[in-house]
């Protein structure tokens, strides 16, 4: 049987033990290179006891699924938890996904298989996905049995299905991460099969069982962290900043009310500062909709994508965005104030439910598509804008809300599942 070794050393590499390659196992990438670090002694003492194994043996872990950077992302930040605690880690996805490019990028290695969505995709859709199910049983099988993990967590997306389902077969103990309030129909059939479920908000309508879930917040990437929590801070200048964007692939909506409000914003706050991330789409439409009010740089700047995030979120006195669960986790560990408008078709409405933590935290206010206006917009962002006590207020309540531990978290929850298996 062909087995693949994995190590956290700069100079690791898939070796092979006997005549089979890693492409005929499906196997891209190479392991990711971080130095190896010591954790706080009581972790360490507890791995020890749970597992038997110092820090220099830390947990072989699969992580499962991707497709969209709001799943893979917080499965990047607890793979570098895992190799911070010198273990090993193998993501598994699919070749339609965001990790096929990002995950090697990343410096991790990936095994495919080929999964697809049922939900939502149509009778023809459905009868593609349920015909995959047998074929992503058996390669799921395959590199579990290759790989040998301790455990495994899904992340969300087409590959977490079939392995994590495959792991509970094979007697190999799994958790699934969640990232929304209102969790999708593959991590609802999931619950019953693993033993953590680590949840990013409260479970108050009961979809999952109570004595599984774990209140962990959504893990972010260390280097993305660091950035947000540094010691330099522009916000709360003058004149007041405003951050627009609606995720990496921007948001129409959000793009076109914002330009259609802003002479009637700038009436009232004619020193305000602008940085608005328009997505690839919108990008020559809203600079030439700045251009028509006479508004450049340094005023206003505008950016189809912004890589470094940390910049514009630390730059700015409010933020206008989507309601996705990354950004919030981001939001609340830099504390900057929000509105908030859920993207209204995300699936079961769960960006709204998304937001309302936050809302009722007095962290951030909420708009629906359904409702704005242009004058509506404006009238919200100048109430705000022109009011740096309620500001700073809003600031608090989203660093209380922040959880920047919830990759160690997630880590110490695995050593236990571990250590009970053992």
């Amino acid at each position: 049987m062909a087995s693949l070794a994995l190590t956290a050393r700069n100079s690791a590499r898939f070796v092979a033990l006997d005549q089979r390659s890693s492409a005929d196992d499906g196997i891209t990438g190479r392991p990711g290179a971080s130095a190896l670090a010591m954790r706080e002694e009581g972790r360490e003492v507890a791995m020890k006891e749970r597992t038997g194994a110092g820090p220099g043996r830390g947990l072989r872990v699969v992580i499962a699924g991707g497709g969209t950077g709001g799943h893979l992302f917080p499965g990047i930040a607890l793979a570098e938890e895992i190799q911070r605690e010198g273990g090993e880690v193998l993501f598994v996805g699919t070749d339609r996904g965001i990790e096929a490019r990002v995950v090697p990028e990343q410096g991790y290695a990936l095994a495919k298989i080929d999964a697809s969505g049922i939900k939502g995709r149509g009778v023809l859709g459905l009868v593609r996905g349920l015909a995959r199910l047998p074929g992503a049983w058996w390669q799921s099988r395959a590199i579990l049995k290759r790989f040998r993990p301790d455990v495994v967590v899904g992340v969300g997306g087409y590959a977490s299905g079939p392995l994590i389902a495959t792991a509970a077969m094979m007697g190999i103990p799994g958790g699934i991460m969640e990232q929304n309030s209102v969790p999708g129909i593959t991590n609802r059939i999931l619950a019953r099969v693993v033993k953590r479920i680590f949840c990013t908000f409260e479970d108050p309508k009961g979809f999952f069982p109570a004595q599984k879930c774990v209140l962990t917040g959504n893990p972010i990437r260390r280097q993305l962290l660091a950035s947000l929590q540094g010691d330099e801070d522009t916000a709360a200048a003058t004149p007041p900043r405003l951050f627009v964007f609606g995720g990496s692939q921007g948001a129409r909506a959000i793009n076109r009310t914002f330009l259609a409000a802003l002479p009637t914003l700038l009436e009232a706050l004619p020193d305000l500062e602008i940085w608005h991330q328009t997505g690839k789409a919108d990008y020559d439409e809203v600079k030439a909709g700045y251009a028509a009010l006479g508004l450049e740089a340094p005023k206003v700047r505008v950016d189809a994508f912004i890589k470094g995030m940390a910049e514009p979120y630390r730059w700015c006195d409010l933020v206008l965005c989507r309601a996705g669960a990354t950004s919030l986790a981001e939001l609340t560990a830099v504390g900057r104030p929000a509105v908030l408008v859920p993207f209204p078709h995300a699936t079961d409405n769960h960006q709204e439910h998304n937001a309302r933590s936050l809302v009722d935290a007095g962290a951030a206010t909420l708009l629906r598509e359904s409702e704005w206006s242009a004058d509506t917009l404006a009238e919200h962002l100048r109430s705000l804008l022109g009011d740096r006590e309620r500001l700073t207020t809003m600031s608090r309540s989203m660093l209380a809300a922040a959880r920047p531990d919830a990759a160690g978290h997630i880590y110490s929850e695995l050593v236990t599942l571990v250590g009970d298996r053992r």
